[in-house]
């Protein structure tokens, strides 16, 4: 009997280190997995902060080309507007142009006389 007692206390110390040992083994690694997670947590809140970032970087680039293309479209509508201004101004004097010089060539003197 005395050496089944001494059996059952041996595995019983066993048993009671083996969960002290299990117990802090978990405790370290619960504190690895939570330094993990605040690790991931800054990292998901700096790639957040980043993506934001460059949302609004690429939207005040759009701006500044549609701003940009706006610019150049009012160049060209001012342009378009001067040479319809000057193509009107010439369609007005061409018929006086006109007769000016047919009337040179109706009333010119013939070049040979024969």
């Amino acid at each position: 009997m005395e050496i089944i007692t001494i059996i059952s206390l041996v595995l019983n110390i066993i048993a009671f280190g083996l969960i002290f040992w299990l117990r802090k083994d978990q405790k370290t690694t619960n504190k690895l997995v939570e330094v993990d997670i605040e690790q991931a947590k800054t990292a998901y809140n700096a790639l957040m902060k980043d993506f934001t970032n460059y949302q609004v970087s690429e939207k005040r680039l759009q701006e500044k080309s549609r701003a940009k293309m706006e610019i150049r479209h009012d160049n060209i509508a001012r342009s378009i507007t001067k040479n319809e201004q000057k193509i009107f101004s010439v369609e007005k004097t061409l018929p006086e142009k006109i007769r000016n010089v047919i009337g040179h060539i109706e009333f010119a003197k013939p070049l040979d006389k024969k």
